[in-house]
């Protein structure tokens, strides 16, 4: 979560285990904007959308 203090957008690379659950109220807290981009396709589009989130999946 200290990777996206203040950040305008959070872009996952990794399909690691620790990424695949995070707490979307933590984040829309921390972060300045709420966009995510996905590039493994591991989020669930409309869930991300549904908690507040502009959704980019990439592949």
């Amino acid at each position: 979560y200290d990777a996206v203090l203040d950040a305008d957008a959070l872009l996952l690379v990794t399909e690691w285990k620790e990424f695949r659950m995070p707490s979307w109220g933590v984040l829309e807290k921390t972060m300045k904007m709420n966009i995510v981009i996905d590039g493994r396709n591991i989020y669930d589009a409309k869930d991300v959308q549904e908690n507040g989130f502009v959704y980019y999946k990439i592949g």
